[in-house]
């Protein structure tokens, strides 16, 4: 199989993957784990106090989704350099004839 076709089968699934939810749960408030586990938490023990507060809160959600779009682009750019850089070894060292060394060494 081609390089293309690989590319384009991957893309068509993580599309699928983004759009299952939104039709299955048409409608569906989608909200994250820390609202669901101060809710079960308010359940369980309702005069609950937390140890500590948080040192910074984002003045708005826009600021909060931005911040972690911001942390999810920056870990993907590392986890593709490396796997880059790892791939890139190898292939040189191939290149050379030597055994490519593993990266747990």
């Amino acid at each position: 199989m081609s390089s293309a076709r690989t590319n384009l089968i991957l893309i068509l699934l993580v599309l699928v993957l983004m759009v299952t939810p939104l039709v299955v749960k048409q409608g569906a408030e989608f909200g994250g784990a820390d609202g669901q586990a101060e809710e079960v938490i308010a359940e369980i023990q309702p005069g609950y106090q937390p140890w500590f507060e948080v040192l910074w809160e984002p003045p708005s959600g826009e600021i909060e989704s931005l911040l972690f779009a911001l942390q999810a682009a920056i870990g993907s750019g590392f986890i593709g350099y490396y796997l880059g850089y790892v791939r890139g070894k190898r292939t040189r060292d191939n290149a050379k004839g030597e055994e490519p060394q593993h990266a747990a060494h």
